[in-house]
């Protein structure tokens, strides 16, 4: 007897045990093979999860129908990925939820996530020792013992939820690991259905996206949705445009992937992709490994696009291959791509929102700086792009440093160490200068952060690791490091010059982030390149040398050493990846008890379904988030209001919620100062993002932040209710005492960078209201909405500078009572001090029916704590 139930799974699935896409779509009358792939893959979670009738399936057909942006779906990825400063974020609230339940006599224990974590410790290791042998070691002894609290509270978690998996210190980032060990390529169907569909994942790391380069969806979100997806809820979304990106020719022998993906993000960038979905097609794919396209799908947050998915092809089953993957694992990946439509095609092409062709044989060795990773140029552009960024304010001294020379070099373990062939390149690279007998420059602070433990084996095996400790690129731990803001502290001179003389000096990285006051808050200017130039700077010593026409250095016979002499072979390169690189080398990393050894699993950590919270800890505190009396948004007309901050345009999370140092004039060295811990044990922001005291007080405190209301003060100042000068975190805390809601304005693309949760949360534990923006990157005002923060955008025509906001402007937002639709027009009235009154439209980027409805009802926490007493009950 076939029940209902038969009938619906049987129309879910085609013959082969896929979900049926394409019936589906026939009988809400369009056809999805017209769908780019990334909306395949989005109509069969959907299919899948809610049914083959569900309402959401037409927002495909109005999609296809140039209605985009109107239809909105609930997506169910398959699994959550996490690094450790995001990852305790989200568990420390989890717990809290758990204690939430205990409180109202309900089994805390049916708090656990409704789908797979992974979550690798990855970013609290620093660059604390470099140059030298003991490097890896040292690194990794001081991790632990800075962090044993935090790791304490993880171990303790590892073992109270089920569906949370760690992955130890030292055994790489969760980008590389992911794409070697944790992806699966395909995943099972919903409720017990016989039946694969894509593995999709969301990651609280913007480089999620890096995984795209397998085919597999997957981008970065705030903490905040990984954590409502945690407690069972689905993430609403509006269907995004998609834009193809025809990739054609071959690259140049000098070129390398590195000079591709800052090419990439520099032609994204002026197209116009922010918020969009890329997906790359065309004959220049067989120029591209999978490991090439990782670095391209990895820079997505840069270019601005929600994610840049590369189709399935031969080279991604030769890369599952290669890293271990069981052969039906790869038998089935290719199955249901050549099914739903992934498999690679460059002549039947789906409907795009818009196209642009990449000519990669045009393309020329690159940097990109000295501030953001689209700024772009060739290689031979790099000195006047710094001179035009710096000029010079007085004559540079004879000796001592110069303004121009490079203080860090540093081959940084997120966007490049998953691409063997770029590591080789480095590698011999070392090993021609050290035959010339070339050396890194003495004021250059080195190191190597490889991505996993593969990569430190594949440089051992092929005799290169010797060439690059020669030249101090020794490995300095597994982990995100100097590209996340951990370079560790310069030698003290260096730093005592540099702030003396108030130096302008440089970082040169192979990682994706080079925002203001990112890597060292000292640095003034930070430049990307690929692992063999980071190199070949070290050994210039600055960013002057232009490295097309001047020599490298001197060699010890007095001769100069051009670039192009010491360049590494493409032969070569190919050949030590095809000797040394193979399916063993991943089978050994991804041993349980390899990735388990160390201290780790002696750690001593409390037991039980709740956890118990130090009132003492500066690192682990009980979150507000969840308690009785936590303070819920509302949708609400906001009146009176006073400017915080006004900032300008490219406000970075590291602006808003700096990672690296705690410096000795912030709120949060302050606190910690009054809770017994000396300078020396401040660390970082990341390392104490388990404790919101901190964090709140991290707000706006980087140090390269420029507040219109204080143009004479960088920094983390503004003016307080009476006009005086004040650090933001104490003037928000004087307008909270005086019941003063506050506001902060921002130019374009404000919350570029990182996935950071604590940028929104920060941001609403000071008491703003709402941030008005002339635009917005994606995560950051999902963040905001999720938080209970209001975000409104300027109209076209109409910037921040242009409202001329000053310390007494008053602010009023109407219209936000009563709001019951998305994109909805609200108005802002400003009353300035000399009497003018300007009234101004917003848009209140609340951008969907269910962003909307969650806002009124008190925003994601009020949403996971009513999904969590719903699993009490």
């Amino acid at each position: 007897m076939t029940t209902s139930a038969d009938a619906t799974n049987a129309a879910r699935m085609g013959a082969s045990g896929f979900v049926d896409i394409f019936t589906c779509a026939k009988s809400f009358g369009f056809d999805a093979r017209r769908l780019p792939r990334s909306l395949r893959i989005l109509l069969e979670n959907v299919a899948a999860h809610e049914g083959p009738q569900s309402r959401y399936i037409s927002a495909f057909a109005k999609w296809l129908g140039a209605d985009e942006g109107l239809g909105e779906i609930p997506f169910r990825p398959a699994r959550i990925l996490s690094h450790d400063t995001a990852g305790i974020a989200v568990l420390v609230d989890l717990a809290a939820l758990r204690d939430k339940l205990a409180r109202e006599g309900k089994n805390p224990e049916n708090v656990d996530s409704a789908v797979p974590i992974d979550l690798v410790i990855d970013h609290s290791v620093a660059v604390d020792v470099s140059g030298t042998p003991a490097a890896l070691e040292e690194n990794m002894r001081l991790e632990l013992a800075r962090n044993m609290e935090r790791y304490r509270f993880l171990r303790w978690a590892e073992g109270a939820f089920d569906n949370l998996r760690i992955i130890p210190p030292g055994n790489g980032i969760c980008h590389q690991v992911n794409m070697e060990f944790l992806a699966t390529g395909v995943a099972a169907a919903p409720r017990g259905q016989p039946a694969i569909m894509a593995d999709t994942v969301i990651g609280t790391d913007s480089h999620t996206t890096m995984i795209n380069s397998l085919g597999i969806l997957g981008w970065g979100v705030g903490g905040i949705e990984a954590e409502a997806v945690a407690t069972g809820q689905a993430l609403f979304m509006g269907l995004p445009q998609v834009v193809g990106c025809r990739l054609t020719g071959n690259r140049q022998k000098t070129v390398s992937v590195a000079d591709i993906a800052l090419t990439v993000v520099s032609r994204l960038r002026e197209f116009g992709v922010v918020g969009r979905v890329v997906e790359f097609f065309g004959d220049g794919l067989d120029d591209l490994s999978s490991g090439d396209r990782a670095s391209l799908a990895n820079m997505a947050p840069e270019y601005g696009a929600t994610c840049g998915l590369f189709p399935v092809d031969d080279a991604t089953l030769r890369y599952l291959r290669l890293t271990g993957r069981a052969e039906d694992r790869v038998q089935a990946v290719e199955s249901h791509a050549r099914f739903l439509g992934l498999w690679r095609d460059d002549e039947t092409l789906p409907e795009y929102s818009g196209t642009l062709t990449i000519d990669l044989g045009e393309i020329v060795p690159q940097v990109a700086g000295p501030r953001r990773p689209q700024e772009c140029m060739p290689l031979n552009q790099a000195p006047d792009s710094f001179r035009f960024a710096f000029p010079a304010e007085q004559p540079s001294k004879a000796d001592g440093l110069q303004d121009g020379d490079i203080v860090i070099a540093a081959i940084s373990s997120c966007t490049h160490t998953s691409n063997a062939k770029e590591l080789m390149a480095a590698g011999l690279l070392a090993r021609n200068a050290r035959r010339r007998k070339l050396q890194a420059k003495p004021w250059v602070k080195t190191s190597l952060s490889p991505g996993s433990t593969t990569v430190a084996d594949y440089l051992r095996a092929a005799g290169l690791q010797t060439d690059l400790d020669a030249l101090g690129f020794h490995v300095v731990g597994f982990g995100c490091m100097t590209c996340a803001g951990n370079p560790g502290q310069l030698p003290a001179p260096i730093l005592a010059e540099i702030r003396d003389r108030q130096m302008k000096v440089c970082t040169v990285l192979s990682g994706n982030r080079n925002f203001e006051g990112r890597i060292h808050p000292d640095v003034r200017a930070a430049y990307l390149a690929s692992p063999a130039l980071v190199i070949a700077y070290a050994i210039t010593g600055t960013i002057l040398t232009d490295l097309t026409t001047e020599p490298v250095g001197i060699d010890s016979d007095g001769k100069p050493v051009m670039l192009s002499e010491i360049w590494p072979d493409e032969r070569e390169i190919a050949e030590l990846v095809e000797q040394h690189v193979d399916a063993e080398t991943y089978r050994r990393a991804y041993d349980r008890d390899a990735m388990a050894q160390g201290i780790w699993s002696t750690i001593e950590a409390p037991q039980g379904a709740v956890f118990p919270w130090d009132a003492a800890s500066t690192h682990v505190r009980q979150p507000p988030f969840f308690s009785d009396s936590a303070d819920r948004p509302k949708l609400r007309d906001i009146a009176k209001a006073r400017p915080l901050a006004v900032l300008g345009d490219h406000i970075t999370t590291d602006h808003i919620s700096p990672f690296g140092q705690i410096l000795p004039d912030s709120a949060a060295a302050r606190y910690l100062g009054e809770h017994g811990v000396s300078e020396r044990d401040w660390s970082s922001y990341a390392e104490r993002r388990g404790n919101h005291e901190v964090l709140r007080r991290s707000a706006f405190a980087n140090p390269r932040l420029r507040n219109k209301l204080m143009p004479d003060r960088p920094g983390n100042m503004t003016t307080g209710p009476a006009g005086e000068p004040m650090p933001i975190f104490d003037a928000a805390q004087a307008y909270r005492d005086k019941g003063t809601p506050t506001v902060v304005f921002a130019g374009k693309e404000y919350g570029t960078g990182s996935a950071r949760d604590w940028a929104a949360k920060c941001t609403q534990l000071l008491g703003v209201k709402a941030v008005i923006a002339e635009s917005f990157e994606r995560i950051h005002r999902g963040n905001l909405v999720g938080v209970g923060v209001v975000p409104c955008q300027l109209p076209a025509g109409i910037t921040t500078e242009s409202l001329n906001i000053g310390t007494d402007t008053e602010i009023a937002i109407e219209g936000l009572n009563g709001l019951n639709g998305p994109l909805a027009t609200v108005r802002m009235t400003l009353k300035h001090a000399d009497g003018r009154v300007q009234s101004v439209p917003l848009t209140c980027r609340l951008d969907t029916e269910a962003e909307v409805a969650e806002f009124r009802e008190g925003g994601m926490f009020a949403s996971a704590e009513r999904a969590a007493m719903a699993l009490g009950d």
